[in-house]
């Protein structure tokens, strides 16, 4: 007898369950992709023999302490060196840059090579610095081989200037007669203050051969220019002169304002900007510390000042504002000089004025707007950016040349020193706090307009490679 509760060969399977198909579109809907960013990934050679390692970071640990010795802000020196190294076959470099030292590393199968180097100096050097980004561009498109890459940059970094240390000292007193003109003085504040700034410059070379340290060269260069506003506010009493043609405080701004570290404290904001905050941090100190030489210098003239019966007091500077055609012109002068006294090439020299002129131009039609001193410095450095950056790509200069002469003009060298005289007159630190924090908007302002001008333009042009996505990517930060 057949077992008729056994399975059948003619009776179907039996039915599955039907599928959670909501709990499947629910764990869809929610589940991640793979992870934004890679970390801890495998160490890939590269294939060169070790000795040509060796010879690459050799090459771009030299090369980085070039850029960053000779201007150049933290973020292009990192993409600086990664491109060199991507062009020689090393694809997976690593670099680590704070403030005086570049940390460069490999990963190899057998083990990490890593070297280290200690920047010594750093300078304004525009002439090599372009040089510099020109052979970087070489190597990197693989125009330029290890061998000869090594020869050139020999050649760049034992290169002599191209004007003689008198020409800069001649361009730096242009410098300061253009920011007295931009502060609204005439030519007799102008013509004193290039004076002023000219010995102001021959007597800090002779300080430097001393190896006295930079602090002191500050205070007596602030404490020559504020003896000078002295020496004018004597002879009004003594001898009648008119204060209207020479006010003090104009003549001291003009020879100060070279000193101060305007410049610095936008690189410190762009190394901010670019995810580099702890060579921010010590960019950052090392502006509060050469102010403070200042700060020193200006406080005991003020106070020899005051016990021989010559106070002198700050007026309005922002009263002696002259008309717009005025102020472009001054500025081209002030960028101009400024790109000399740096080494910039002397057929850069004439395109950086221009550019200066241009960013002066936006500042004055945003301030006839009735825009604040933040916003026309941000507008005026954006379009100081897209323009260096549109320029730059007929390799006419280097970008970075371009906008950092170009945006000299507009540095808060003024709103530093209002803060400085403020704080030293009152002996409160609170009452000059404000022009304290203007200062800081406006270099805060100035880097994040030149940051954003200079991603325009590359984005216009179409010229981010890998190593530039990083840095952005390093700078906007990264979701995981």
């Amino acid at each position: 007898m057949a077992d008729t509760d056994g399975p059948r060969a003619d009776r179907p399977a039996p039915r599955q369950p039907p599928r959670r198909t909501v709990t499947r579109v629910a764990r869809r809907a929610v589940s991640g992709g793979p992870p934004t960013h890679a970390f801890g990934t495998r160490p890939r050679g590269s294939g060169l023999p070790p000795q040509v390692e060796h010879e690459v970071l050799d090459l771009a640990l030299r090369t980085g302490e070039a850029l960053l010795g000779t201007g150049a802000g933290v973020a292009d020196v990192t993409v600086a060196m990664q491109r060199m190294t991507a062009g020689l076959g090393l694809t997976d470099c690593q670099v680590d840059i704070t403030f005086n030292s570049i940390t460069v590393s490999i990963d190899r199968v057998d083990g990490a090579l890593t070297r280290v180097r200690v920047l010594d100096v750093r300078t304004s050097d525009y002439s090599r610095l372009a040089a510099l980004l020109e052979l970087v561009d070489d190597t990197a498109s693989g125009r330029t081989g290890l061998a000869e890459a090594l020869d050139r940059l020999d050649a760049i970094v034992g290169a002599p200037h191209p004007y003689r240390r008198w020409v800069v000292t001649l361009a730096l007193g242009a410098m300061a007669a253009g920011v007295a003109v931009l502060l609204g003085g005439g030519w007799q504040v102008a013509v004193l203050a290039a004076g002023t700034t000219a010995v102001i410059d021959r007597s800090l070379r002779t300080l430097r051969r001393w190896g006295l340290p930079y602090l002191f060269q500050q205070a007596l260069g602030s404490a020559i220019a504020t003896l000078v506003a002295l020496v004018l506010l004597w002879g009004v009493g003594r001898f009648g002169w008119d204060i209207e043609v020479l006010p003090p405080s104009l003549v001291v701004a003009s020879g100060v304002v070279v000193l101060l570290a305007g410049l610095s404290l936008v690189g410190a904001a762009q190394d901010a900007i670019s995810g580099f905050p702890v060579t921010a941090g010590a960019r950052s100190y090392e502006v509060v510390l050469n102010t403070l030489g200042i700060v020193v210098g200006v406080g005991l003239v003020l106070d020899l000042g005051a016990r021989l019966g010559v106070p002198l007091t700050m007026t309005d500077l922002d009263a002696f504002a002259p008309p717009l055609l005025v102020e472009v012109v001054a500025a081209a002068v002030v960028a101009g000089a400024w790109a000399v006294a740096s080494y910039t090439r002397p057929r850069t020299v004439p395109l950086v004025a221009l550019i200066g002129a241009l960013g002066a131009g936006v500042s004055g039609v945003l301030t006839v707007a009735g825009a604040g001193p933040t916003m026309r410095a941000f507008v005026a450095a954006l379009a100081v950016g897209v323009v260096a950056g549109l320029v730059a790509r007929r390799r006419t200069a280097p970008a970075m040349v371009l906008t950092v002469a170009g945006i000299t003009p507009m540095l808060p060298g003024l709103a530093i020193y209002g803060a400085m005289f403020t704080i030293v007159d009152t002996g409160n630190v609170l009452s000059g706090a404000t022009l304290a924090l203007r200062a800081v908007s406006i270099g805060l302002a100035l880097a994040a307009g030149v940051s954003l001008g200079d991603f325009v333009a590359r984005t216009s042009r179409a010229q981010a490679d890998r190593w530039q996505e990083d840095l952005r990517r390093r700078a906007r930060g990264v979701r995981i």
